[in-house]
């Protein structure tokens, strides 16, 4: 299997999850839903990303592969900037950050990887 057949295939579990489950996503990324009413509201937009992205992701081929990558890349990018940016206000704790963070800069790394070499 790509790498990025596997990343696109981990989107959609976890959009799957976060609209389905939506506090069971929060409580997973260290967040309180109870604390917070609109969490599950922002876990279930999370998640219909996720699945969007993931799902185009894996019926793409040639450009369109290289460009949806691209585009997991930088909405990757996004996520682990929120996540640090979280931590740095307060906003997440530091455990929520790093629940945060890690996946998005290990799916960077895989994209980018991708990218580099040359395949489509």
């Amino acid at each position: 299997m790509e790498p990025v057949t596997g990343l696109a295939l981990g989107r959609i579990a976890v959009g799957v999850t976060s609209l389905a489950a939506p506090d069971l996503t929060a409580r997973v990324l260290g967040l309180d839903p109870a604390a917070r009413t609109q969490t599950a509201y922002v876990a279930r937009l999370f998640g219909a990303r996720e699945i969007a992205l993931g799902a185009l992701t894996v019926a793409a081929r040639g450009p369109a592969l290289r460009a949806l990558v691209l585009a997991g890349v930088a909405v990757d990018l996004a996520d682990a900037a929120t996540g640090v940016a979280g931590a740095r206000q307060a906003a997440v704790s530091t455990r929520s950050a790093a629940a945060l963070v890690a996946p998005a800069v290990g799916a960077v790394v895989v994209g980018v990887g991708w990218l580099r070499s040359g395949r489509s």
